[in-house]
């Protein structure tokens, strides 16, 4: 890999100040009456004086260059009438169109273009629009010119670099997930042998590299450069300890999700469900042989025996309620990757329209680059299940399935049966062992009388220690999130998502309808209806 850093030499001289007060600026030609939005004295400099707008001021930039850098189509749209050609470029080959990609300016964009501009136009470096506005994090306009006007969007300039190496070398996560979603190259490698991940990495950008892996594949992340070095061993060299360590722990866990791909194909694509499944039944036939009906234990009254039928009941309905967690839907978003969608379009990245979608927020974070959709703002593509799921909680191996908007209500009452079960069955065993001991030899112990004379109450109360542990430790956190109306993603990953965020920058959650409103809403319906008050609010974040 070169030495160098990228230098962005697209537009980083373009001075045109118009943040100062027009008042303070003289407006003495063309040039300054369009790069301040002086329409009535460019009006003056064309008709009454007569200054052309076809020529280029003492530095080689024309009037509608500065008119498009700052996004004035109505002066462009004068310049344009009056003669100003739309593909005239400066000493560095760039024309206006390059000028509005630096600052996202897509009503200026939209007269050029219709105009007779050319979309692919490249300056001296081989930067089209589509890689400055990468350069610039310009999200809006890079899907504009491309949507509409059919921009190439992973083109290469002349050292082999896409839009997304920019992208990812600048850290606009947004502008990744665009061109993810667009299907852009993650494998391409410049002159130097580097992908987008590589530049990425150089810089420490950690969001950017975490889109980029978990768009991708464990090919992009053992690519080497042509100096033989990967992004993980770059990132590491450049002392971005975070981003070496996360890369290197992506490429151990697409080993073992090799490793877990490979036994689930031998246990049927079941995973740990039939583990956990196991260790329910055999939990169930100890507790009936070893702690209701053993012979060498005290006859059960009728005290126990009632309690010994709710605690089996219990048992039986965690088992049913796991069947249901494990099997159901937990709320996958259709996917517009089906033949059908397909054959119906030329383009399928063209039937999705994220500017008008009634789904579409604003926020750039809710295009999947692997389903192709424009998933809910709650939602999250899980890595295991390869499917977008509608109010992720998480994905829990042990019922080898997601916790989402569809499965949470049987997920967190199986839970709750689960600890339920563990308590009572777990005291039933203590009171049977604790009235079955006789007097004891000063030389045995208690603890080796009951290893010795009952060792299936032992191995019971072993396994029933753990699920008691797990069962109330998930059960408490579910309950407390279910009370504040926030997922399990939401809450370990808070600071990532910008629709928790107030408009001072703390921590709001905008779907906390108040305790006693989530706790009923998910008790009676099984998950909560976000739309009354969350598209409202997070609209006015996003803007």
């Amino acid at each position: 890999m070169a030495s160098s850093e990228i230098e962005v030499v697209a537009s980083t001289e373009l001075k045109a100040d118009h943040n100062q007060n027009d008042n303070q600026v003289a407006i003495t030609d063309v040039f300054s009456a369009s790069a301040h939005g002086d329409f009535q004295k460019l009006r003056k400099f064309v008709e009454e004086d007569g200054a052309s707008v076809s020529r280029p001021d003492g530095n080689g930039y024309f009037a509608l260059q500065w008119a498009a850098l700052n996004n004035f189509a109505d002066i462009a749209q004068y310049i344009v009438q009056h003669g100003a050609d739309v593909n005239a470029t400066d000493n560095n080959k760039q024309s206006a169109l390059h000028w509005a990609a630096v600052r996202g300016s897509i009503a200026v964009a939209d007269v050029l273009l219709q105009n007779g501009a050319r979309v692919e136009v490249a300056d001296v470096n081989g930067y089209r629009p589509v890689h400055v506005a990468a350069q610039y994090g310009q999200t809006d306009f890079l899907n504009h010119i491309v949507a509409k006007y059919h921009a190439d969007f992973d083109t290469p300039d002349n050292e082999g670099r896409s839009p997304l190496h920019w992208a990812a070398y600048k850290g606009f996560s947004d502008t990744i997930r665009l061109l993810l979603f667009r299907d852009a190259s993650q494998g391409r490698q410049d002159r130097d042998g580097c992908t987008p991940l590589h530049w990425a990495a150089l810089r420490g950008n950690v969001e950017a590299c975490t889109v980029l892996v978990h768009a991708g594949t464990k090919q992009e992340l053992m690519v080497k450069d042509k100096a033989g070095v990967t992004p993980s061993q770059l990132a590491s060299d450049k002392g971005h300890r975070q981003v070496a360590i996360f890369l290197s722990n992506a490429q151990q866990a697409h080993s073992s999700r090799w490793g877990d791909k490979i036994c689930n194909e031998k246990m049927g694509g079941t995973g740990y469900a039939p583990i956990l499944l196991c260790i329910i039944i055999i939990c169930i036939i100890l507790f009936i042989n070893s702690v209701v009906t053993a012979p060498n234990l005290t006859k059960v009254t009728a005290v126990i025996g009632l309690w010994s039928w709710t605690a089996l009941s219990l048992a039986f309905g965690a088992l049913i309620m796991f069947y249901r967690c494990a099997s159901k839907d937990p709320g996958y978003i259709k996917r517009f990757d089906d033949v059908d969608n397909r054959s119906n379009s030329e383009d399928l990245l063209l039937t999705i329209d994220v500017n008008n979608s009634s789904m579409w927020t604003g926020n750039w974070s809710q295009l999947c680059p692997t389903c192709k959709i424009i998933r809910p703002i709650r939602s999250k593509h899980c890595p295991t299940c390869k499917r977008c799921v509608e109010q992720f909680d998480h994905h829990c191996p042990w019922i080898s399935n997601c916790v989402g908007k569809r499965n949470k209500w049987e997920f967190f009452i199986f839970l709750c049966f689960g600890t339920l079960t563990a308590v009572l069955s777990g005291a039933i065993a203590v009171q049977r062992i604790w009235t079955a001991i006789p007097p004891l030899p000063t030389e045995e112990t208690w603890m080796h009388h009951v290893v010795v004379q009952h060792p299936g109450v032992v191995v019971f109360l072993a396994l029933d220690t753990v699920i008691l542990i797990a069962g109330t430790t998930l059960t408490t956190i579910q309950a407390y999130q279910i009370a504040q109306n926030i997922t399990t993603n939401e809450s370990a990953n808070a600071i990532r998502y910008g629709y928790l965020r107030g408009t001072d920058g703390r921590f709001r959650n905008p779907y906390n309808h108040g305790c006693r409103k989530n706790c009923a809403d998910f008790l009676i319906h099984g998950y909560t209806n976000d739309d009354e008050i969350a598209w409202p609010r997070l609209q006015q974040v996003a803007s």
